[in-house]
């Protein structure tokens, strides 16, 4: 709330002029939310080991996890909280762009905190069933693609890398559309975080890719110049793009292996909400597949190994998500690790550069 309460003073105090600036209150967001997740998380984990708040291990699981057992996890609790006091500090709320994206993560933090809180007190994979999460997820998507087209914040246009201008209009079935973009990049994410600090590396070389992609979407004259659409007010994503990142950073103080503590659905399904978010917002929907290229795989990884059993009785790969194919076949989980970010950063890198290539 700085922004609302300093920025008005800058009509006396010219100093106060910098909060009005998006790149100033991004560095204030990413520095708060580094700190408070660092300082912030130490406390949780002690906390969670308290209460005995321990990671559930799938029994069908490779046996290296085993050891895992007892973690404590939902550290996806003290990442949104550090963006969410990060934001508070730093973050626009007249901007409708902010309000949509940190709705859904909130609403999708709702979720995953009930789904995690069950495992833990069912000691059970078992948390809310798989179809009454897809409902929830469906329900808050389609809310925010009916308020973000109702309000003019986007229209029902697609999109495209290499293409100056749109290339399909999907008209009434552009909030579907939406619908399963943040679904998707949810669940994705979720995929995804299944080995010490995997998510959170692209979900932080993510964050920034749409955090530079949502300033320049924002920017009318650097927009028209790169041939991108302009989205008035979606600059304002940026600073929450930061604080992810910050967050992220935090997090991975501790999530790093061997982990002290796990995301946990009430990270994984939140974060992958707000992503998807950002890359509607930005009109980046398809550019987001390029974007967030290891969550893809891991999802369709999983596709591909459910369709192939169910139709020929065999499977692709040792197991699913892809992960843990690979260490079923020798790589060490700190190789697996580090080479997926290093793809992350390289499709991320990518990613940014197609803003030339229209």
């Amino acid at each position: 709330m700085l922004y609302h309460f300093f920025y008005p003073l800058s009509r006396d105090f010219n100093i106060f002029n910098i909060f009005r600036y998006i790149t100033f209150r991004s560095i204030i967001a990413f520095l708060l939310a580094v700190i408070i997740s660092i300082l912030w998380g130490k406390a949780f984990i002690t906390f969670m080991k308290r209460k005995q708040f321990g990671q559930i291990v799938r029994d069908d699981g490779p046996e290296s996890h085993f050891k895992k057992a007892g973690t404590p996890t939902m550290g996806g609790v003290f990442i949104l909280g550090s963006i969410l006091v990060a934001l508070l500090f730093s973050g626009n709320f007249y901007s409708i762009p902010f309000i949509v994206t940190m709705g859904v993560g909130v609403s999708y933090f709702i979720l995953g905190y009930l789904d995690d809180y069950f495992k833990v007190i069912r000691k059970s994979t078992a948390g809310i069933s798989a179809k009454g999460k897809l409902l929830w997820q469906f329900v808050t998507a389609v809310i925010a693609g009916y308020i973000l087209i109702n309000l003019g914040v986007v229209d029902t246009t697609l999109h495209a890398p290499f293409f100056k201008g749109p290339v399909i209009d999907l008209g009434h079935f552009y909030i579907l559309f939406i619908a399963v973009v943040i679904v998707g990049s949810s669940n994705a994410v979720n995929l995804t975080d299944g080995l010490d600090g995997l998510a959170i590396g692209p979900i932080i070389t993510s964050a920034a890719s749409l955090g530079i992609l949502a300033y320049v979407a924002g920017h009318r004259e650097i927009a028209a110049y790169l041939y991108i659409p302009y989205v008035e007010g979606v600059g304002e994503l940026m600073v929450v793009a930061a604080s992810i990142i910050g967050a992220g950073v935090g997090f991975l103080w501790y999530n790093s292996y061997p982990a002290e503590v796990f995301m946990g659905d009430v990270g994984s399904l939140s974060l992958g909400g707000v992503l998807g978010v950002i890359a509607v917002i930005t009109k980046n929907e398809i550019l987001y597949v390029l974007i967030g290229g290891i969550f893809v795989v891991e999802a369709v990884s999983v596709i591909l190994q459910v369709g192939s059993y169910k139709l020929r009785k065999k499977r692709i790969f040792k197991m699913a998500p892809i992960h843990h194919h690979f260490e079923l076949i020798g790589w060490p989980e700190p190789k697996v690790i580090v080479r997926f970010w290093i793809i992350s950063i390289f499709l991320a890198i990518l990613s940014v550069a197609t803003l030339k290539m229209r």
